[in-house]
């Protein structure tokens, strides 16, 4: 989006996006893609009436394969944007950072 599309919305900053190298992109949709495959699982096991104590294992491992893919996501997010951002001055991404993290200990 240009500057002048950005301004006429009235929105200056939230539609920032990030080039991931080949090899981080492959690794992170390798991993979204086998959460889907675990979720869908998870939704066959209701629709088949599955008693609940085997669905929760696989509930709670579809929650260990997201939090998985945010450690990996979030240290690759330190490691390129933050310290980036940092080392050209822009202290409000620590601001950005910090926030984040509060979220995600929710």
């Amino acid at each position: 989006m240009s500057v002048e599309k950005e301004q006429e919305s009235g929105c200056e900053c939230c539609h920032k996006t990030k080039e991931r190298s080949e090899k981080e992109y492959k690794d992170l949709i390798h991993r979204l893609n086998r959460i889907e495959g675990q979720i869908r699982g998870i939704k066959g096991m209701v629709e088949k009436d599955v008693y609940c104590p085997e669905i929760l294992i696989q509930v709670a491992a579809a929650n260990a394969a997201l939090n998985s893919f945010n450690k990996v996501l979030l240290a690759n997010h330190i490691r390129t944007c933050v310290a980036k951002d940092i080392r050209e001055g822009r202290e409000e991404t620590i601001d950005e950072l910090v926030a984040t993290l509060q979220k995600l200990m929710r």
